[in-house]
C-alpha cells in the first residue's frame, strides 16, 4: 500500500466526514419513477377533482366531508392499505355560503347613483337570511374601548370597518420562479437574534386580538347592525379572506361580515367623507352546518413495508382550504401531488422496508391542528400548560412546559416530507438546520437537477404541517418551491384556482417526493435527527 492508501485510511479513522459512507440511490427505481410520473401522470385528474368537482374545503364543511370520502377511494383503488380517517378532538362547527351580494343603492349629491360592490363573506359569520337594506356608516375600532362612541347608534345600519387603503402599484412581476442569483441566495443563513422580546410582543398583540374580536362580535349583536364590511388584504381587484365570526358553538359568530375589493371600500370611504349618504343592500347566503362542536378528520393510507414495517416514513399536505377559490394552490396542488407519490410508488412496484404513510391535513389553516394533533396522539406532545391565559395561546405561542412526552411509535419515526408552498416546481428542499441531512438530501436530489431541483438550503421554513414534527424533535421538511404568483395573487384569496397552477411542476413535484419517501423507506438507518432542547438528538 502506498503512502497515499495510507494517509487516507488514517484521515478516515481521525475525521468522520471522510468515514461517511456515500448515500445511495437505487437508480433503477428512481429512473422507474420517472418514467410513471412524468408519461402516465394522473396528478391532473386528481387535482382537478379537487378543485373543480369538490371545490372548496373548509374544515369541517361538507365539502370537506366528500373530499375525505373521495381521496379514501382513491386509495383503496390504488390498493394503499389502513385507508381510514383519523379524528381530532371537537374542532368547533362546520361552516358553507352559496352566494353573496353588496348592491349600492345610492350615494352622490343626488343620491340615485346604484353599482353592484365586489364582497364575499368571511369564514364562520352568519348569513344576513335575505337581502337587508341599511344606511352605510364608518366604524373604526382599535380597542376596547372604542365600543363606548358607538353605543347606541348602529341598530339597522351596515358597517364600513376601519380606513382607506392608499393604493400602490406593483413594481415587481406577478408571478416569479427561482434562478441562480435567488437559488444562490437561499444557501445563506441568517443567525437568529433572541427572539424572547419578539414573542412577547407576539403573545400580547394576539391575546389582545382575540379578546377585541369576541367583543365586538357580541357588541355588533347587541347593538342590532345588519352587516359589517372590512377592505380585502390585497388591491387590484382581489379579494383575500379567511375566518371571521367564530367557529365554536357558544361564542359568538357576531353579524354578516364581509370582506370587499380595495377599488370599492375606498370610493365609499370618500363618500361618508364627503358627507354623502350611502346606503347598501346586502344579501348573503351562509349556513353552520352543525348545531354543536365537532370533530375534525384527517385522512391517511400506507403503503406497508416488508422487514422493518413498524417503522414509519411519513408524507403530507393539508387538504382543507378557505372557502372563495377552490382551494388549488392552497393546497390542492400539494394534496395531489402527495397522492401521485402514493400512486406511482404502487404503478412501480415498489417494496419499501419501511411503511410509507400519507396524510392529509385538516385544520391547517387554523393553525396546524390536523396535523398537530395526530404528532400528539402518535409520537409526542409537551405537556399541557396549567396556566389558563398559556392555555388559550397556540401552540407556537406558548411557553416551554418541558421536554415533550414521547409515544410508543417515536422511536420508530423516520421522517415526513411535506408540500404547501402553492404549485409550483420544486426547486430544493430546506434542511431545518439539520446538517446531517443535507449530504443525504443532496445524493437523493441528484437525479433531478435535470429538472431544476438541485438546491439544499440549511435555513428552516415554517408555517405549515411539517411544524408539527419538527417542534418534537422530529425530522419534518419542506421543499423549495418557484412562487409563481401564490403570494401575489392566489393565497387565500379567490383566484386560488385551477387555472394559476402548472400541470408540468406537479409532475416534477409527484416524482420527487415518490423518490425521497422511497429513498427514506429504504436507506439502513431511520433519517438523521437534529438536536432537540435537552437532547442529544439521533
Amino acid at each position: 500500500m502506498g503512502k497515499w492508501g495510507v494517509l487516507a485510511i488514517a484521515l478516515a479513522l481521525s475525521n468522520p466526514v471522510w468515514a461517511q459512507r456515500a448515500e445511495p440511490v437505487d437508480l433503477d427505481m428512481v429512473s422507474k419513477i420517472r418514467q410513471e410520473a412524468f408519461h402516465r401522470s394522473q396528478v391532473m385528474d386528481t387535482f382537478s377533482h379537487l378543485t373543480e368537482s369538490i371545490g372548496p374545503r373548509l374544515t369541517n364543511s361538507p365539502a370537506m366531508a366528500q373530499a375525505n370520502a373521495w381521496t379514501r377511494g382513491k386509495f383503496n383503488e390504488w390498493g394503499l392499505v389502513n385507508v381510514h380517517d383519523e379524528a381530532f378532538e371537537d374542532f368547533g362547527r362546520g361552516w358553507e355560503f352559496t352566494s353573496a351580494s353588496v348592491l349600492m343603492l345610492g350615494s352622490g349629491t343626488q343620491g340615485d347613483r346604484m353599482q353592484p360592490l365586489h364582497a364575499l363573506p368571511k369564514a364562520w359569520t352568519p348569513g344576513t337570511n335575505g337581502p337587508v337594506e341599511g344606511e352605510l356608516v364608518q366604524v373604526d375600532i382599535k380597542k376596547l374601548a372604542d365600543l363606548e362612541k358607538y353605543k347606541g347608534k348602529l341598530r339597522g345600519k351596515i358597517l364600513l370597518l376601519g380606513e382607506a387603503r392608499e393604493y400602490k402599484r406593483g413594481t415587481e412581476p406577478d408571478s416569479h420562479r427561482h434562478d441562480a442569483t435567488s437559488l444562490e441566495g437561499l444557501q445563506a443563513f441568517t443567525v437568529p437574534k433572541n427572539a424572547a422580546a419578539d414573542k412577547e410582543k407576539r403573545v400580547k398583540e394576539y391575546t389582545e386580538r382575540q379578546e377585541l374580536a369576541k367583543a365586538v362580535n357580541a357588541f355588533f349583536v347587541e347593538e342590532g347592525a345588519l352587516a359589517a364590511i372590512s377592505i380585502s388584504g390585497w388591491d387590484n381587484g382581489i379579494i383575500r379572506v379567511a375566518g371571521g365570526g367564530s367557529r365554536r358553538a357558544g361564542e359568538s359568530a357576531g353579524i354578516p361580515e364581509l370582506a370587499m375589493i380595495s377599488e370599492h371600500f375606498n370610493p365609499l370611504v370618500r363618500a361618508l367623507a364627503a358627507k354623502q349618504p350611502v346606503k347598501l343592500r346586502v344579501d348573503v347566503a351562509a349556513r353552520f352546518t352543525d348545531v354543536g362542536n365537532q370533530p375534525g378528520y384527517n385522512t391517511l393510507a400506507e403503503i406497508r413495508g416488508s422487514g422493518k414495517a413498524d417503522e414509519v416514513v411519513m408524507l403530507g399536505a393539508h387538504m382543507d382550504s378557505w372557502h372563495t377559490g377552490t382551494g388549488a394552490a392552497d393546497n390542492a396542488a400539494g394534496v395531489a401531488v402527495m397522492m401521485e407519490a402514493m400512486r406511482i410508488l404502487k404503478a412501480v412496484g415498489a417494496k419499501p422496508k419501511r411503511t410509507i404513510r400519507v396524510a392529509l391535513w385538516s385544520g391547517e389553516e387554523q393553525g396546524l391542528i390536523g396535523s398537530q394533533a395526530y404528532v400528539a396522539k402518535h409520537f409526542a406532545q409537551f405537556p399541557e400548560p396549567t396556566d389558563a391565559a398559556q392555555k388559550a395561546l397556540p401552540a407556537s405561542l406558548r411557553e416551554p412546559t418541558g421536554a415533550p412526552v414521547k409515544r410508543r411509535d417515536y422511536e420508530k419515526f423516520s421522517v415526513y416530507f411535506n408540500m404547501d408552498n402553492g404549485s409550483g416546481r420544486f426547486r430544493g428542499i430546506y434542511a431545518q438546520e439539520n446538517l446531517a441531512a443535507m449530504p443525504v438530501f443532496e445524493a437523493w436530489l441528484k437525479p433531478f437537477n435535470d429538472v431544476g431541483a438541485t438546491t439544499v438550503a440549511t435555513r428552516n421554513t415554517g408555517s405549515t404541517d411539517h411544524i408539527s414534527f419538527d417542534r418534537v424533535g422530529l425530522p419534518g421538511f419542506q421543499f423549495i418551491q418557484d412562487k409563481l404568483d401564490y403570494f401575489s395573487n392566489v393565497h387565500h384569496s379567490h383566484l386560488d384556482t385551477w387555472d394559476h397552477a402548472e400541470p408540468e411542476d406537479l409532475k416534477q413535484a409527484a416524482a420527487i417526493v415518490a423518490s425521497f419517501v422511497y429513498n427514506a423507506a429504504t436507506r439502513d438507518a431511520l433519517f438523521p435527527r437534529k438536536a432537540l432542547d435537552g437532547d442529544g438528538g439521533k
